[in-house]
């Protein structure tokens, strides 16, 4: 079998000329693309978290399941470590995670990243959403509401309050503490009009900024984001107590 990963964001070729993954016809409504990122490092976790097993599925394919199930999402494009790419599309295979039409190579930050997978989206999709590969408890329910509100107003994102108080501070001095009633905790998928978020990632990189949130990319061009509601279950697992978290939460599932 060729290697899948020769030709940069379109190693995947290979895999698609194979015939493992079709695309899906189209349906009613509005068509949104998934963009799955998982390329970090796992630098925190101390071993591949998107590969690490909760309730006997991985992370990636927990995280991708949603998304599968969701009618509002048309296609599934995966960006992962160049490393991953061969495991990453073995295991989307396994589970017949059928709307997956791509699986590639992500780049040195996860704005990069999410850049990359904007642009292997299908050109006739008019949105786009962008969702951390480490979040693998989102649910259908939280996907369609953000693909809704973004169909409207071009840009959403799952949010749930913030419970503790928050504070800023320098060198280890309180110098503010901010309104708890109008902070919120933002989750992902994140979902934007989709010419909108290619051009806005693509300025953030010529502009040497890094972002941490997709939001942020739209936000320094001027665009308001509708908050929906998101879910106390969906965390992004970044260290080990996460993971275990993430054990219990998976269990829950299960029973």
């Amino acid at each position: 079998m060729a290697p899948f990963c020769a030709g940069g964001i379109n190693a995947y070729e290979d895999v698609r000329a194979m015939g493992l993954f079709r695309r899906k016809k189209k349906e009613a409504g509005p068509l949104c693309s998934a963009v799955i990122v998982a390329a970090g490092s796992s630098s925190r976790m101390g071993f591949d978290k998107v590969l690490a097993e909760l309730g006997e599925e991985p992370v990636i394919v927990r995280s991708i399941e949603a998304f599968q199930q969701a009618p509002g999402i048309s296609e599934i494009v995966v960006v992962t470590r160049e490393d991953l790419v061969p495991e990453v599309a073995r295991l989307c295979q396994q589970f017949q995670l059928t709307k997956v039409t791509k699986v590639i190579r992500g780049g040195e930050s996860r704005t990069q990243s999410a850049r990359l997978g904007t642009l292997e989206a299908g050109r006739d999709m008019p949105l786009i959403a962008i969702h951390d590969g480490a979040r693998p408890f989102v649910t259908v329910e939280v996907i369609e509401a953000a693909v809704a509100q973004a169909a409207k107003n071009g840009a959403a994102a799952p949010a749930i309050p913030v419970k503790d108080t928050i504070k800023v501070a320098k060198d280890g001095m309180v110098e503010q503490t901010l309104d708890r009633a109008v902070l919120y905790a933002v989750q992902t998928p994140q979902v934007f009009d989709a010419s909108l978020i290619r051009a806005a990632l693509q300025k953030a990189l010529d502009e040497g900024i890094e972002l941490t949130d997709d939001c942020a990319a739209v936000e320094r061009l001027g665009m308001k984001v509708v908050l929906t509601a998101g879910d106390e279950r969906n965390i992004k697992l970044t260290t080990p107590v996460d993971l275990l978290v993430g054990e219990g939460l998976a269990e829950e599932v299960l029973l």
